[in-house]
């Protein structure tokens, strides 16, 4: 089970639809409906809130935004209606721990995960408010992606040259 503690709007296609279907299933499990997966450590962060099936509605709700953005069809109805007050708490070690796995699979499929991004980014919801409000984000991301993959470039130039040495 992987609940990513980034935004959601940083997963590619299939991480999105991983995180809808292992949210739903830890939602279940907060709510006592399976017998597995009870003490697994992802859930400890929304089990420590003082209401952990809202919580994770919440969370929900953030992954089921995302995906209308790219025009997917999460079932809305499987997220309750909540009033979350409050914040979970993330330490900078996850967050280093998951930018660090999405650089890494970002590295591995460089073209494959710029495709997908500059196909969200042309699209009919790249002009919602959300989309304006995280300019500053996607400018940072853009950043980031132009740094993969001059990174990736010269991993492949050095892999290239050991060849011939």
């Amino acid at each position: 089970m992987r609940l990513w503690s980034l935004s959601p709007e940083y997963l590619d296609r299939q991480g999105l639809l991983a995180v809808w279907r292992e949210g739903l299933l830890a939602k279940k499990v907060l709510q006592g409906k399976t017998k597995g997966y009870k003490n697994h450590p992802q859930l400890i962060r929304f089990k420590d809130f003082e209401k952990p099936v809202d919580a994770i509605n919440s969370y929900l709700y953030f992954v089921f935004l995302e995906s209308q953005k790219r025009g997917y069809v999460f079932d809305e109805s499987k997220i309750s209606c909540i009033e979350l007050n409050g914040i979970i708490e993330v330490t900078n070690g996850q967050l280093e721990f998951e930018l660090e796995h999405l650089l890494k699979k970002f590295v591995d499929n460089t073209l494959g995960y710029l495709a997908e991004y500059y196909k969200r980014e042309k699209s009919e919801s790249a002009n919602s408010k959300d989309k304006k409000r995280c300019s500053l984000i996607r400018q940072r991301l853009s950043t980031r992606i132009m740094g993969a993959a001059q990174t990736n470039l010269v991993l492949h130039n050095l892999s290239t040259s050991a060849l011939y040495l």
